[in-house]
């Protein structure tokens, strides 16, 4: 899980991009693309007898793999590197604008504002504002609350996650995929699948953190920092991030409580918050206290635990609700439950006189019980119903709204929308679902463009023409779980 980049020996910002070509040597060295938002740096080279010297970032990583105990004391240096800025700037999106300042605006001068935003980091001068808050539509129809940090504030985010990433890549335990390099939601829905297809699971938990990136306490999470960050510059940029308060109609609020969700820093600090408060702790109980299989697969504060046996998964549940209890968090009681499921969990049911093995909803999907062909047991993944209504009514919303734009430019839109819909959806055994996303898509601008003109109807069989033309095909575009976990594993467990 290397990634990261040294320093740079020179202050000249360059005016153009980095030459793609050359891959950092650490993800070279593990047959990976650079993850989004990693830095193209190499390690610099030395001579041309003596090969390539390691980077600044990458003798970092090495001393943090080496001693897990290591506390670092000298990394702000890292972080205000100009070089370093200049990636994470060129790596923001260029529609990003807060109060007024743009991408492009910022790229005016950019060699000039980097240089500054560097000096004011190297003399403590830098100050974090308010993030603004926005809201993003949830899948249950609620609005998720987020917040759009200042252009600069992302830039120095992402550069200190970055460096941090160097250091907590090396502690953070398998089982984690949440917003880290090489990992995906794709790779922990493999894993969960291959766990419970591969061992004696016969009870899941679902469980849900209520409200967690609004409750986790500050305090702990600077405490959490600093086991492993002894440089206080760093440590007070992270504490002016989450002091910075929200600004929302005009009125900023602060609290000592949650990190604000929509920052680059936040997914790093939720993981490294939760890596303290439950992965070390699950991984100790699970050696000490389990007898049976135990598996665990956790997404940010997404996560699902397998067991082999009831009783130790109650007892689980108790000894988790008490260790949240302590770093003032919470299951949700309404949608924290376990519930019998794997290869016996149907036999089981009928022989105690029950209908069919309870479903559990994750990362999208609502996971079922199920059987192949050939009679053998699998676990069948499917787009949670909610998630594919909650999709066609934002885009029946957004066809009305270009109900009059040019027919190549609605078509441009909707393939967009099905062909993001079928990447992350198209998995193995949902493709019954991707279909009927397709063709609803289909009925649905059907109906927008028989709107347009009322003397003038268009009959179906042009309209699956445009169809053809426009609308990727609905079909499964990811391998078998087991097939892409066995080739990036290699027999390796990643629920350990």
């Amino acid at each position: 899980m290397m990634h990261g980049r040294g320093k740079s020996d020179s202050c000249v910002v360059p005016t153009k991009l980095p030459n793609k070509a050359r891959t950092a040597a650490a993800e070279a060295m593990e047959g990976r693309r650079l993850a989004k938002g990693n830095s193209l740096e190499s390690n610099a080279f030395r001579t041309q007898c003596r090969g390539n010297a390691p980077s600044a970032l990458e003798r970092v990583r090495q001393a943090a793999q080496k001693d897990r105990k290591q506390r670092f004391t000298a990394l702000l240096h890292h972080v205000y590197d100009t070089q370093r800025l200049l990636d994470a700037y060129l790596a923001l999106k260029r529609e990003a604008a807060v109060d007024g300042e743009t991408w492009q605006h910022y790229g005016e001068n950019l060699e000039g504002n980097l240089r500054d935003l560097a000096e004011r980091l190297k003399r403590g001068a830098y100050r974090a504002k308010p993030v603004r808050r926005a809201y993003i539509p949830k899948g249950d129809g609620r609005q998720r609350p987020l917040g759009v940090p200042a252009l600069e504030d992302k830039i120095v985010q992402r550069a200190v996650v970055e460096v941090l990433n160097a250091i907590y890549e090396q502690d953070f335990l398998g089982f984690s995929y949440g917003f880290r390099p090489a990992k995906s939601a794709h790779l922990a829905l493999d894993a969960l699948t291959v766990g419970i297809m591969t061992t004696k699971v016969n009870w899941v938990l679902d469980a849900d953190i209520r409200s967690f990136f609004d409750t986790l306490d500050q305090g702990w999470l600077v405490k959490f920092v600093e086991h492993r960050v002894a440089d206080r510059r760093v440590v007070r940029l992270i504490q002016k991030w989450l002091s910075a308060g929200v600004l929302e109609d005009g009125r900023r609020t602060q609290s000592e409580l949650g990190t604000v969700q929509g920052g680059s820093v936040s997914p790093l600090l939720a993981n490294l918050y939760l890596h303290y408060v439950f992965d070390l702790w699950v991984q100790r109980w699970r050696r000490r206290e389990a007898r049976g299989d135990v598996i665990v697969v956790r997404f940010a504060d997404d996560f699902v635990v397998g067991f082999q046996h009831r009783h130790e998964a109650e007892q689980f549940l108790d000894a988790l609700r008490s260790r949240f209890a302590q770093f003032g968090l919470e299951l949700h009681p309404d949608k924290t439950r376990l519930l019998r499921f794997g290869r016996y969990a149907a036999q089981q049911r009928r022989a105690c006189g029950e209908g069919k093995p309870d479903t559990f909803n994750f990362l999208g999907f609502t996971h079922c019980c199920a059987k192949t062909r050939k009679g053998w047991f699998t676990v069948r993944r499917q787009t949670m119903r909610s998630r594919l209504q909650a999709k066609l009514k934002a885009v029946k919303a957004e066809l009305r709204r270009r109900m009059h734009l040019p027919l190549p430019e609605q078509g441009a839109y909707l393939r967009s929308v099905v062909a993001g819909h079928v990447r992350y959806y198209g998995v193995p055994s949902n493709g019954p679902r991707i279909g009927i996303f397709r063709r609803q898509i289909e009925w649905l601008w059907w109906r927008v463009l028989k709107h347009r003109s009322q003397s003038h109807p268009l009959p179906w069989r042009r309209m699956a023409q445009y169809a053809h033309r426009w609308l990727p095909p609905a079909r499964i575009c990811h391998p078998q779980p087991l097939v892409r976990l066995g080739v990036i594993t290699q027999g390796k467990s990643r629920m350990r």
